[in-house]
């Protein structure tokens, strides 16, 4: 067992702070990283702070890890100290079930092991990437493109990967028309991944601040939702839209902005439910679907894939203890365009 230092919750009410754990020995199929850079996801607000009611403390959250590899088990044959690599929102699987052996480890049919607020096959709970090492199977870790910065490459392993893949199922691409609902650490993924896929990309934000943004990342077009003509503009244009964001909204009048046979994906997890009429799907066949992250060889690709057209995320680097700050500032949408914590600041705790 290793002594590893991080920075964790004690409950859903308690701000982030110093904490240590012990991490696992390596085993003959792990790897060891030493974590240089970890994103900061929505996700780990909302599992922070229990609002999704499955949060177990203490917890260490991050699952946008970016590091270098120090050591490797006797069986490992991917990976060699020094490389540059990534972990993102999962670090094991059943490995055998249909979704796995489909490459789709994070439908698990059996449960994907979380990277945090999971539990490992021993039953021991998984502490994520605000930490400065971790432990993982060979086969459930990334291949950082050399010319891609590690910092800017850390959010790639969640926000990256999430707008990715429904861009490539949904078959984003040249004569295609692509929408983002929000301008945020996911959908600026969205926008420079869909303009790399030669989509016809178009940003729908609540107002115009972002504009000159948006078209820098790659949008042909920028709409403000608080605009009603903007709906009446856009009615049946889209191939696909692409929701990225959480709060409340009205799905139905965005979807009647998809083409018939178009489709709407959800990216964004909402507090609570959202009711949603029949009348938007069946008058235009339209699809609503769910999309989250995806598996090992897709995420993979992706990465390969931003390294080709050099993709990186839009990052603003913070030390760990401005962490709790940086929450707050994400829910106020403070920040272009994602938060990545730089872990030597741990040595400071």
């Amino acid at each position: 067992m290793s002594t590893t230092k991080a920075y964790a919750t004690s409950s859903a009410t308690s701000p982030l702070g110093p904490f240590t754990f012990e991490r696992r020995d390596p085993g003959e199929h792990d790897i060891s990283i030493d974590i240089k850079f970890c994103g900061i996801c929505h996700t780990d607000i909302h599992q922070a702070r229990n609002e999704w009611g499955n949060s177990e403390y203490p917890m260490v959250p991050g699952h946008e890890i970016a590091g270098v590899v120090t050591a490797v088990g006797s069986k490992v044959k991917k990976f060699k100290p020094g490389d540059k690599v990534g972990v993102g929102c999962f670090v094991d699987s059943c490995r055998h079930c249909p979704q796995c052996a489909r490459g789709l480890e994070q439908y698990c049919s059996n449960g994907t092991v979380f990277t945090y607020n999971s539990k490992d096959k021993q039953g021991k709970a998984t502490m994520g990437g605000y930490s400065e090492k971790i432990v993982v199977d060979e086969n459930y870790v990334l291949r950082i493109p050399d010319n891609l910065p590690l910092d800017a490459s850390a959010p790639l392993l969640c926000a990256g990967i999430t707008l990715y893949s429904p861009l490539k199922h949904w078959q984003a691409g040249p004569g295609r028309k692509v929408a983002i609902i929000g301008l945020g650490g996911l959908g600026h993924m969205g926008v420079k991944l869909a303009h790399a896929m030669g989509a016809e990309v178009t940003v729908l934000s609540q107002t115009l601040k972002k504009e000159a943004d948006g078209k820098r990342l790659g949008a042909d077009n920028y709409f403000a939702t608080s605009d009603e003509k903007t709906f009446s503009k856009l009615q049946n244009y889209f191939d696909l839209i692409l929701n990225t964001v959480s709060s409340d909204m009205d799905w139905g009048k965005y979807l009647s902005l998809a083409n018939v046979d178009g489709t709407m994906v959800l990216l964004g997890v909402p507090e609570k439910p959202v009711p949603m009429g029949a009348f938007p799907l069946i008058g235009g066949r339209r699809s609503l679907a769910g999309s989250m992250i995806g598996g090992i060889a897709e995420t993979q690709e992706m990465l390969d894939f931003c390294g080709k057209h050099n993709t990186p995320a839009e990052i603003e680097m913070i030390p760990v203890q401005k962490v709790n700050e940086a929450y707050s500032r994400i829910l106020r949408s403070d920040v272009r365009y994602r938060f990545v914590i730089d872990m030597a600041s741990l040595k400071a705790s």
